[in-house]
């Protein structure tokens, strides 16, 4: 009797899912290598890859941090109010972009937005006020209602609403369907619906976009001095002005202190918020 001719063995579920595996791992490193590409690109092209640029600038950077050595904090009591401006401007600009956020938030989210009509609106408006740097609306405010701290409260939160509207909306869009259309069945309004089912999910998230948003504000803040609009920032461009490098870096210090104090007191506050 002849052995029989082997039959050729189908592939099996193992060897398909290596092969799936093999080829989603080459697309991944083509991105990769696309994305390093667009990267090293830019790079260049901003003189970021020129050693002979970047090494011409050391001596300088050098020269200008013996200079600024030891920092000098005779004027620290003339800092206290800027501090405090500061403090009261990025807090003041993070409520003013979280109360008009929340309903903003509501209509820019697909699944609550009265009408399509709406939504594209209410995207619109939080694109152009992201796409506007709070550095610029600084200037506009400051030549509008004066120096202070308005104009950087105004800048501060007109800017945040287009970032944080965008977060709230997203949260909004990312609920649990299952609670929403129990209030529906249970014969709630649509306000009932948002109130009662939608906002307790997201309740935690918007604290939390919040309290990040407030320490971004704090950071900005300290910038938007720099454009007359009070603050710690107005008293470090005094001293650049005047070249006096070691009173800028005593400032850069005690504004360094103060961005450490607020990201601890942020993280106890999104611990309780949790």
């Amino acid at each position: 009797m002849q052995p029989s001719a082997s039959v050729p063995q189908p592939v099996t579920e193992h060897q398909g899912v290596l092969e799936q595996y093999s080829k989603g791992w080459k697309r991944r490193l083509l991105q990769l290598l696309i994305v390093l590409g667009i990267v090293l690109i830019a790079a260049w092209y901003v003189g970021l890859l020129n050693a002979g640029t970047l090494a011409e600038g050391v001596p300088a950077i050098m020269t200008l941090a013996r200079e600024s050595f030891p920092p000098d904090f005779r004027n620290a009591a003339d800092w206290f109010l800027p501090l405090v401006d500061t403090l009261a401007m990025s807090i003041a600009g993070t409520a003013v972009a979280v109360l008009f956020s929340v309903p903003l938030a509501f209509l820019a989210a697909r699944n609550t937005s009265p009408h399509p009509l709406v939504f594209q609106v209410a995207r619109v408006l939080l694109n152009a006020l992201r796409s506007v740097p709070e550095l610029i609306m600084g200037i506009i405010f400051v030549a509008a209602v004066g120096f202070g701290a308005l104009p950087g409260v105004l800048a501060l939160g007109l800017h945040s609403i287009g970032m944080v509207g965008k977060f709230f909306a997203e949260a909004i869009e990312h609920v649990d369907e299952a609670p929403v259309e129990a209030a529906r069945a249970a014969g709630a309004s649509p306000l009932q619906v948002l109130y009662h089912a939608v906002l307790p999910q997201v309740m935690p998230q918007f604290a939390d976009v919040s309290i990040y948003r407030w320490e971004y504000n704090f950071r900005a803040s300290t910038v938007m001095g720099m454009v007359g609009a009070g603050g710690i920032g107005f008293e470090l461009m005094g001293s650049l002005r005047i070249m006096q490098y070691q009173e800028v870096f005593a400032i850069l210090l005690v504004i360094l202190l103060m961005v450490t104090l607020v990201d601890a007191l942020s993280g106890r506050l999104r611990k309780a918020f949790k």
